[in-house]
């Protein structure tokens, strides 16, 4: 029996497909036997059914985005969730600070601020849950640079190993906390405080961002079109505004043809999305939640 249900596992891992092959070569995959092998690949081919499901609907005209196979091709849904996000929902403190749409106020039609020098190369958390870190040196790199004029990649490890104790963080599980090694000699960027943008104001959210710089943001990333995005405007119907999971940040807002979208650097490397980047749906009634937890730093 156990004879045979090896041969059985080695014949299915001999006929694997050349897209099967492929993926294993590009993301440098080595399992630790031919059962594992077998089930990341079962899970590799229904992850490439539902990207061609899907793209099929967009080749419709019905979805405003379309999805690609990624590194995250052997990992299910459930795996993807539990390990590449990290954001901990939870009831924000009395903000300090708040800041709330002013009516009348002049915005620009599009913002980017990559082209204005305040967004650092997208980076990778790997598959450790802290989106929160990359996403809290995101906002700080843009102020620091917006102030001083001087672009500083910050470390998100020194956040993971350090930010313990009265934080409540827990690292890689949204810190586990390692040695902290920190260094006042070495210190990168400073804040004084921070301020919240006003809870679930898209509006706000969008002054914000045409005024002060890259914002920090929670969204719902939970969805397997999310985990496998590649190009367009990101429009989910089951995406929540109030469940959210993973920290992101938003360096800038514009239009593709009728689609409003805010633009959002991510923490998976380039190889995912739009060379890291997506654009989510804006002016959708806070789809995804983009503007319930939305804040940045004072330098």
């Amino acid at each position: 029996m156990k004879v045979t249900a090896l041969f059985l596992c080695g014949l299915a891992l001999a006929t694997a497909s050349p897209s099967w092959e492929h993926f294993k070569a590009q993301h440098g995959r080595k399992y630790v036997d031919a059962e594992e092998e077998l089930f990341r690949q079962r899970v590799f081919q229904k992850n490439e059914q539902f990207i061609e499901d899907f793209n099929k609907k967009f080749e419709r005209g019905e979805v405003t985005f379309n999805v690609a196979m990624n590194q995250f091709g052997d990992m299910t849904n459930e795996e993807f969730n539990a390990v590449m996000k990290g954001y901990k929902m939870g009831s924000r403190d009395e903000p300090k600070a708040v800041f709330t749409a002013k009516e009348g106020l002049p915005m620009a039609a599009d913002v980017d601020w990559r082209t204005k020098g305040a967004v650092t190369p997208v980076k990778d958390q790997g598959q450790c849950g802290s989106c929160w870190a990359f996403s809290t040196t995101g906002s700080l790199e843009g102020q620091h640079f917006l102030k001083y004029g001087e672009l500083v990649s910050l470390s998100e490890q020194q956040l993971v190993d350090c930010a313990g104790g009265i934080y409540f963080n827990q690292g890689c599980n949204g810190g586990w906390d390692k040695t902290c090694r920190f260094n006042a000699n070495s210190i990168g960027a400073t804040l004084v405080s921070h301020v919240d943008i006003a809870q679930g104001s898209e509006t706000g959210l969008q002054q914000a961002l045409s005024s002060v710089g890259p914002i920090s943001v929670a969204i719902d990333a939970s969805h397997f079109s999310f985990q496998f995005y590649h190009d367009g405007v990101y429009y989910e119907p089951n995406c929540s505004s109030t469940n959210l999971d993973h920290a992101v940040l938003a360096v800038g807002y514009g239009s593709e043809g009728s689609q409003d979208y805010w633009l959002v650097k991510n923490s998976w490397a380039s190889t995912w999305g739009l060379q890291g980047y997506i654009k989510m749906a804006r002016n959708r009634s806070n789809h995804c939640g983009v503007a319930s937890a939305a804040s940045y730093p004072t330098v």
